[in-house]
């Protein structure tokens, strides 16, 4: 049984004797999201001007060189990362996962964790991105022998060598995939705890004795893997931008949080963070100190020139369609995941409004959307395409279809199930309200549902508007499956949010009351 030793058994132990000592340094990220460029303090676009005077945060050339001199002031390191390189800017929609691959391979990663988001595109694009990096790509908890792209390809764990010693590489994503992205029909994926085991108990068979998760399944349930299995170091984790950190007031825990002889350790998103955690090894695969913080990617991090020429390069097929200004807002307008995972936020109204203002003529009553689809917020002043897109980068449609309101009720209880874990399903709406109790039971927690000012009638058919990955059951919408005249080739949510948002003239960004917490 491997034991976490404090920093006093620690010295009790060496106190005349040399105990042979091996340290690693892991460097990791997770949830990058396509950010190749610098970002702004919401997550969003950040441009030239701004980024000359300090004000924005990591992008690729800073990465590169905070990497780079990382590297040199460990004794040993890797590089790791927690999963979804994919999607969330222009440059996903361009060029898919190669330039991902491009700047891993040229940034040196040892290894990651497939997110549900490497799924967006199929199994067609992951398999490229997987034949294009010089690294392998893991996820223990799922079945993909009926997928011949992947079944020859997709490991469940390996072992590197850093400095003459052996660490076991495990992946996780989360068990919900199949709810969150597009994996096919030919994958199965299963409980996370399980899957760990097994994989550590064939490295420790094997005699590997430092054992890192590489998981894209969320702090909570790292906490839970970490307290239900044996033999795991270190889980780098990822999927809900946690930032970890012992000197941040925004921290949601500290880095690492342990649990039992486990550390874990999580960087936010966007490439606003590289972690760096630097643990120490007895030799028997014994953790005698973890320790360590999430660097901040700020100004004060030089961009690595070659990185930032190359990332420009590829900017260039995309500048027209992103520079060109839309709209206009008086205010900066919401889009914060702690805001829209929760209640209703000023985005979420805005793009629920924008789905039912373009569909109202057709018989459609209300709007639905679900805040996993809202990327980042807009700053005040001029509005680009290019913001918009990364607000909405999933190129999703609208969907019109008709339901019964006890339908409606069901899906709104599916929205906000998962409140605790700010998940991506909780819903926006437009056209009407309802107000729920985080502390009731998921499946009654929804009540006051109005629709057009008059009370839902459970038995009367309603005209919904949302997008085609909620209406096909994505985000644990599984009742708009079986929906009637469902029409999913509408206009993409992008255009109809830009549209909307330049209707009439500068754009006030604004909350009502329609969704309320008891």
């Amino acid at each position: 049984m491997k034991r976490f030793l404090t920093a006093g058994a620690v010295l009790a132990l060496t106190t005349g004797m040399a105990a042979a000592e091996y340290k690693l340094t892991i460097l990791h990220t997770n949830d990058f999201h396509a950010r190749f460029e610098p970002i702004s303090k919401y997550d969003g676009p950040c441009n030239a001007e701004d980024n000359g005077e300090g004000k924005c945060f990591g992008g690729s050339g800073r990465l590169m060189t905070a990497i780079t001199e990382a590297r040199d002031r460990a004794e040993n390191s890797i590089l790791v990362d927690g999963g979804d390189q994919f999607q969330g800017t222009l440059f996903y929609t361009q060029y898919k996962g190669k330039l991902a691959a491009e700047m891993m391979n040229k940034m040196g990663y040892d290894a990651m964790t497939v997110g549900n988001h490497e799924f967006d595109d199929g199994p067609e694009v992951l398999r490229g991105f997987m034949d294009a990096v010089d690294f392998p790509v893991l996820m223990s908890n799922a079945d993909v022998s009926g997928e011949p792209l992947l079944a020859d390809k997709l490991a469940k764990s390996t072992v590197i060598e850093k400095g003459g010693e052996q660490i076991g590489l495990i992946g996780l994503t989360p068990e919900d995939t199949h709810e969150l992205a597009s994996p096919g029909d030919n994958i199965t994926f299963s409980d996370p705890v399980a899957a760990v085991q097994g994989e550590v108990d064939l490295l420790t068979a094997k005699g590997v004795n430092k054992i890192i998760v590489l998981s894209h399944s969320g702090y909570g349930v790292d906490q839970k893997v970490a307290a239900e299995t044996s033999g795991v170091d270190v889980i780098v984790g990822g999927h809900t931008n946690t930032l970890l950190s012992n000197s941040n007031e925004r921290a949601e825990g500290p880095y690492p949080t342990m649990v039992g002889e486990t550390a874990i350790v999580q960087a936010y998103a966007y490439g606003k963070f590289l972690g760096e955690l630097n643990v120490t090894f007895d030799d028997e695969g014994n953790i005698t100190t973890a320790e360590g913080e999430p660097l901040i990617m700020d100004a004060a991090v030089t961009e690595d020139q070659p990185t930032v020429d190359r990332i420009a390069e590829a900017a260039k097929p995309l500048d027209e369609i992103r520079n060109r200004v839309v709209a206009e807002t008086s205010e900066a307008i919401d889009g914060e995941r702690g805001s829209c995972r929760a209640q209703e936020c000023s985005m979420g109204n805005l793009v629920s409004d924008a789905m039912l203002d373009r569909v109202k003529d057709q018989g459609i009553d209300v709007a639905i959307s679900n805040s996993g689809g809202l990327r980042a917020s807009i700053d005040a002043g001029e509005v680009t395409m290019g913001e918009v897109l990364t607000v909405l980068p999933f190129q999703n449609t609208l969907s019109t279809f008709q339901v019964s309101g006890a339908t409606l009720i069901e899906a709104l209880e599916n929205g906000v199930s998962q409140h605790e874990e700010q998940a991506g399903r909780f819903p926006q709406v437009a056209g009407m309200s309802f107000a729920f109790d985080p502390k009731a039971e998921p499946g009654s927690r929804i009540s006051d549902v109005m629709v057009g000012g008059a009370p839902i009638d459970p038995e009367k058919t309603y005209g919904v508007v949302s997008n085609n990955y909620v209406r096909n059951g994505g985000d644990g919408y599984a009742m708009f499956k079986d929906a009637d005249n469902a029409y999913d080739y509408g206009p993409d949510l992008a255009d109809v949010t830009a549209e909307y948002l330049a209707k009439d003239g500068t754009y006030k960004p604004y909350t009502d009351g329609r969704i309320t917490m008891k």
